[in-house]
């Protein structure tokens, strides 16, 4: 096998910014320029999202305020579906309304029943530079969705409402990991 096939083989896993941090609340900056550093930052995202046993992971959640996420997920059939994507848009998110448990690496340990869109649609580029369209279904919508809100500044946990919401927040401020203050 060729050196860097399998992808995040030749990045570095980076610390991951936990709820609470101010970067993960502030939207993320397109991308100008898709040169070797992009290349880097996709393979850390990569290594990252393997490291701490993820299905999607955005740059703001290793602390890079740019718009670029990658996915390891299946949708509902265990289709795998593998890639990033820079500067993408969600430019479709319809069909059924599915509460399922969603959860967030950047919240570790704590799930809800969170409602999203049964399909997806984005659009944005390679970190070559070629456009691209990702359609989705099921869980994997569910990723692509929750990627997209980690790029302009939001986690799942601001679709919550009610009591799911009061005790995910509640689990959050008791987690090990909870920022003090």
């Amino acid at each position: 096998m060729r050196r860097g096939t399998i992808p995040g083989s030749s990045g570095h896993v980076r610390p991951m910014r936990l709820l609470g941090d101010r970067g993960l609340s502030a939207p993320c900056e397109e991308v100008t320029e898709f040169d070797g550093a992009l290349a880097g930052l996709v393979e850390d995202l990569f290594a990252t999202m393997y490291a701490h046993g993820g299905v999607g992971l955005a740059a703001n959640q290793i602390g890079v305020p740019l718009r670029v996420f990658v996915y390891d997920c299946p949708d509902d059939e265990d289709r795998r579906h593998l890639g990033h994507l820079v500067n993408p848009r969600l430019v479709a998110a319809e069909g059924i309304t599915v509460r399922g448990p969603e959860g967030c690496l950047s919240v570790p340990g704590i799930e809800a029943g969170t409602p999203r869109f049964d399909e997806a649609v984005v659009e944005g580029f390679t970190m070559d530079g070629a456009a691209v369209r990702v359609s989705g279904t099921g869980f994997f919508a569910r990723c692509l969705q929750h990627e997209c809100d980690h790029l302009e500044g939001g986690l799942y946990l601001d679709h919550l409402t009610g009591l799911r919401r009061r005790r995910a927040l509640r689990a959050a401020r008791r987690a090990p990991w909870a920022v003090a203050g």
